[in-house]
């Protein structure tokens, strides 16, 4: 009894000490380590399960063993290997998908990123911060600052998010909301209820409840059990407003940060270029009649036969022809040079790919981070194609696709020489025949599809053909993507610089990766439009270590004499710092 109780008493001591040390981490890096490490994997709101579960209440958890949660997060093949049970439990409930290493992360890196999660679960910080400081949101706070509205955006978005669609029309794994009122009309309150524990709502045996629960395969919709009766309000507002079209309605036409409109107000300006041109090909026909007719009568005057000009002299007169020479050379130019600035130019390029990969799919639907797949983006000068060993990290244990079945997927295990039969790589798998690497997938193509056989023929077919070349002819091996976006070879452009130092948003330049389908080149890419950015975006001085040399800028933007810092304030628009 009295080893019991020395141990409880130094478990609290430990949990004490621990949660002690965790207060004096920074919280900041810790989100910027979340982001750049966790959220590939887990939700930022850090109730929802992804790939990983959610990570609220993990210090709970891992209460007592909180070296062993740090251990965990470095090395979780190595604690599993140990035996623990919880770790083995975790790893068993989230389909045997492992946890990426992270080695060469410090136990401070570690703490700044439990201390984080801590924050953001509890509702001190970030993704559940509460949106004012009484009972209700927006809508009931006096004095706030934003509109109920914005408010239910924010809210929406740090809550709601991850499981319906922002359009309020499009089933994700949740409803879609759109009509969300209507359907609970008269059990207002009970929908309140909905909102803050579900599981509570169909337990209490309400029809509606049930059927909705069932009709998305008994998925429990996460409890949110903090959210006032005003915020609930401002998200349901905010519902309703996108469904109906009151809110968030778009420009038309609206200029993007290259500066550059729509096809329209292109069109419209090259007719009007045309027009221009035509007034003055018409004004230059009138002038060479006025002058022959002023011609005609200086020659009567000094007693000459007058000189009539006819239609065929104007044309063919050496100051005509001059005219339409210059013009000529002048338009021949301008399309010469704008057609030599396109060279190498593929906006809106859009081509089929070796293996059906959906941006829609990973990016928009399961919130997989671009960083995480595009690991060089945030480190180096090139975001990087990623190896298929990234895409088995997830596809080790997710081996049919949602749209395509086993079509796709077992690509991505015929060029490493993974076999989905067995769970295990394939040794020496480079030195197959191609006969016996068919064998090996076409069991499993068969195994999947109820041994169909035109299925079996089609799809290892289609393998083949998207895995090898002229030059490759093992399915084995770096898979063939075909490149979308290529700079001229005199041009520099680093990732890391835009991505980590200048913070910018990957759809900044691709556009909304996570809505495309087939991935396709959205921005001209063009000298132009980098400096038009660069003339436009302001730099994130506040909290970037990278900025802290540029004190005359500081001290401007703390006096007020300055708003701002644009790119171009710092050199974005030399020459050098993109051709050297």
């Amino acid at each position: 009894m009295k080893n019991s109780l020395t141990t409880k008493f130094v478990v609290i001591i430990a949990s004490f000490l621990f949660a002690f040390s965790l207060q004096a981490q920074d919280v900041e890096k810790g989100k910027t380590l979340f982001k750049n490490v966790c959220a590939a994997c887990h939700a930022k709101d850090m109730k929802t399960k992804l790939v990983g579960p959610g990570l609220a209440g993990i210090h709970e958890r891992w209460k007592g063993k909180e070296d062993l949660l740090i251990q965990w997060v470095k090395d979780p093949q190595k604690v599993l290997d140990s035996g623990d049970a919880y770790a083995k439990k975790v790893f068993e409930e989230n389909n045997k998908i492992p946890m990426p290493p992270n080695s060469d992360m410090s136990d401070d890196d570690i703490k700044n990123i439990l201390l984080y999660i801590k924050q953001v679960s509890d509702g001190t910080y970030g993704a559940v911060k509460k949106a004012t400081a009484t009972e209700g949101g927006a809508a009931a706070a006096t004095g706030a600052d934003k509109s109920a509205l914005d408010n239910g955006k924010k809210l929406f978005k740090n809550n709601c998010a991850a499981c319906h669609s922002k359009d309020m029309k499009t089933k994700m794994t949740g409803p879609a909301l759109g009509g969300v009122q209507d359907r609970w009309a008269g059990k207002e309150d009970l929908l309140k209820q909905w909102i803050r524990n579900s599981t509570a709502v169909i337990e209490s045996g309400d029809e509606y409840a049930v059927n909705l629960f069932n009709e998305f395969k008994k998925i429990p919709m996460t409890s949110f059990p903090n959210l006032k009766d005003g915020e609930i309000a401002d998200i349901l507002a905010y519902v309703n407003g996108v469904e109906n079209g009151t809110y968030g309605v778009k420009k038309v036409a609206e200029t993007d940060v290259a500066g550059t409109t729509d096809a329209a107000d292109t069109g419209s300006s090259n007719w009007m270029y045309i027009g221009l041109f035509a007034l003055l090909a018409l004004f230059a026909i009138i002038l060479f009649f006025v002058n022959g007719k002023l011609q005609q009568t200086v020659d009567v005057k000094a007693g000459r036969s007058p000189n009539r000009v006819s239609l065929v002299d104007v044309f063919t007169g050496k100051n005509f022809v001059g005219l339409v020479l210059l013009i000529a050379t002048i338009l021949g130019g301008y399309f010469t040079i704008n057609g030599a600035m396109n060279i190498g130019r593929q906006q809106g390029y859009q081509p089929d790919q070796p293996i059906k990969f959906s941006h829609k799919t990973h990016a928009g639907t399961q919130k997989i981070d671009c960083k995480f797949c595009h690991d060089g983006a945030r480190r180096s000068k090139h975001s990087v194609i990623p190896a298929a060993n990234t895409c088995m990290n997830c596809h080790a244990a997710v081996k049919k696709g949602s749209t395509y079945g086993t079509g796709e997927i077992t690509k991505i295990y015929a060029s490493i020489g993974f076999n989905p039969n067995t769970g295990t790589y394939i040794d020496d798998y480079e030195n197959m025949s191609m006969d016996e690497v068919a064998k090996i997938y076409k069991k499993w193509i068969a195994l999947n599809n109820d041994d169909d056989r035109d299925i079996v023929k089609k799809q290892w077919k289609h393998i083949k053909k998207s895995l090898t070349t002229d030059v490759k002819k093992h399915v084995g091996g770096p898979i063939p993507w075909v490149r979308i976006h290529n700079l001229p070879d005199h041009v520099y452009y680093n990732h890391s610089q835009h991505v980590t130092v200048g913070k910018l948003e990957c759809q900044t330049c691709h556009g909304k990766i996570e809505e495309m389908e087939i991935v396709e080149q959205h921005s001209p890419l063009s000298m132009g439009w980098c400096i038009n950015c660069h003339r436009k975006t302001d730099v994130k001085f506040s909290g970037n270590e990278y900025y802290e040399s540029y004190e005359k800028f500081h001290e401007e933007l703390k006096s007020g004499e300055r708003s701002s810092v644009k790119v171009s304030d710092i050199g974005g628009l030399e020459c050098q710092k993109c051709h050297y």
